[in-house]
């Protein structure tokens, strides 16, 4: 069993027969004892070696002991200080209790009286270190990308620091928009990886006879139009993090080989047949329910549990309490800085407005929304007319009843429809799909959460369009 840990005492005492004393009733706590006779030397050693308790007589050659209290103070707010003194200078201990000293003791004093005042002393520090991490932690409103000061937020904080360090593989859940990239990139950075690349590949986002290259590299020749090597995200990030943004959307046939790779830390590129040894730490994302995948089949077991090590699951916005203001308040003045605009608060009616709507979009939505005030708008600050439609319930507001939102595809948008006007679903999935393109410039993901289905849905759908076009028929396969 080890020992504790001695505690550094730095005794301030010019009369050295007393000092020795003192010196001598220490000795039972075992602690190590620095003695300095005069106040700069003092304030040299606690420079030196930051003392755990100071032990402080207040008359001393070269300087006043309240002068040197202040000093210690300025440079650790948390030592504890003991005053000694004589029955005469009382007053001045007192004093000295006004300007932060711990307590103070009356010569002449025994070894249990000092003792036992040291150890309060030694133990109102441990105290208030212990309340100023968690005061830090309670207003840490920001964090590697992420804003927000709720009790999900420092959850989320802390279980990122706790993980950072390791090599174990984190698998992160949560909504769209809710900030998983952000959480990858925090882990990376906080990591001793921190100097190593990070490689982010969203798994929806490729065509999936591509995705194999895009992790592994192909070799010239591989296929039609390689061209030349060319190196995959597994050998981009070796030394660094690599990011499987939702990884639920991957094939399942490719699965196999990404387990194969995440047991052996070995890859093969695409038409080569040598293997190449890299070193990663892996982080994945899905805004599903893994779990239900693997249920479902469509997901493999095994790479589950090989990538669900340490799950970390993020809050939807709408759970995160007036984090929706902070975040509004920094995306407001960071886009009126690029837009050399001068709005730079929101009015009291619509913060009460954002922070009653149910975000369904995440942060992602509340950023667009935050963006469009400041390209279509000017002004000291952001009033009601200002705010676009928003779309989707308001979590409880009086105005959760205003019209919805055109951009959703609600039906207080289209046309009325004649009786009997009856369309068949894939024209009517057709229609809505090009509808949320059109709305977002062709912005696939944006349309997808508009649409609230995955980004993968709408590339599966737009190749089969092409397919049947190509063919035709004019009709969408199922």
């Amino acid at each position: 069993m080890s020992s504790p840990k001695k505690r550094r005492i730095l005794l301030i005492e010019d009369t050295v027969p007393l000092a020795k004393l003192y010196i001598e009733f220490l000795r039972a706590d075992a602690h190590e004892v620095v003695h300095c006779t005069r106040g700069g030397e003092a304030l040299d050693a606690a420079a030196a070696s930051p003392p755990d308790a100071v032990i402080l007589d207040l008359k001393l050659p070269d300087m006043d002991g309240l002068e040197v209290l202040q000093a210690l103070h300025a440079r650790d707010p948390s030592v504890s200080v003991v005053i000694i003194t004589a029955h005469g200078s009382i007053d001045l201990a007192v004093e000295a209790m006004k300007l932060g000293a711990f307590d103070f003791i009356v010569k002449p004093f025994n070894a249990d009286r000092l003792n036992l005042t040291l150890r309060n002393a030694l133990e109102r520090r441990t105290l208030a270190r212990m309340v100023e991490g968690y005061r830090k932690d309670l207003d840490r409103g920001r964090f590697h990308g992420f804003i927000g000061s709720s009790p999900e937020m420092q959850a989320v904080y802390r279980t990122i620091e706790s993980v950072a360090a390791s090599r174990a593989n984190v698998f992160i859940t949560g909504e769209s928009g809710t900030g998983k990239e952000v959480a990858a990139q925090a882990i990376h950075r906080a990591s001793p990886r921190r100097d190593g690349a990070f490689v982010a590949l969203n798994c929806a986002a490729i065509p999936k006879d591509l995705l194999e290259s895009e992790i592994f590299g192909h070799v010239k020749g591989a296929f039609t139009g390689a061209a030349g090597d060319r190196p995959g995200a597994a050998l981009l990030a070796d030394g660094g993090t690599l990011f499987l943004d939702e990884i639920c959307e991957m094939p399942f046939d490719l699965q196999s080989k990404l387990l194969r790779f995440v047991q052996t830390g070995t890859v093969s590129p695409v038409g080569s047949g040598r293997e190449e040894r890299v070193d990663v730490r892996f982080v994945a994302a899905t805004n599903r329910d893994p779990l239900a995948e693997v249920q479902a089949g469509r997901f493999r077991e095994d790479l589950y549990y090989r990538l669900h090590v340490i799950p970390l699951a993020l809050p939807p916005l709408r759970d995160r309490g007036d984090d929706v203001i902070e975040i509004a308040r920094s995306f407001l003045i960071d886009y009126a800085r690029e837009e050399g605009k001068s709005l730079s608060a929101f009015a009291p009616e619509v913060e009460a407005r954002l922070r009653a709507h149910d975000w369904p979009g995440n942060v992602r939505q509340l950023q667009n929304v935050v963006r469009n005030v400041v390209v279509l708008n000017d002004g000291p600050r952001v009033t009601l007319d200002m705010l676009p439609p928003m779309g989707g319930p308001a979590i409880s507001s009086p105005d959760a009843s205003a019209s919805p939102c055109a951009a959703c595809g609600s039906p207080a948008a289209d046309e009325p429809e004649e009786d009997g006007a009856v369309q068949p679903l894939w024209r009517v999935e057709k229609d809505m799909i090009q509808k949320a393109l059109r709305l977002t410039g062709d912005d696939v993901p944006r349309a997808a959460l508009m649409l609230e289905i995955s980004p993968s849905t709408i590339y599966r759908k737009l190749q089969q369009w092409r397919v049947a076009d190509a063919r035709g028929t004019g009709e969408s396969a199922a």
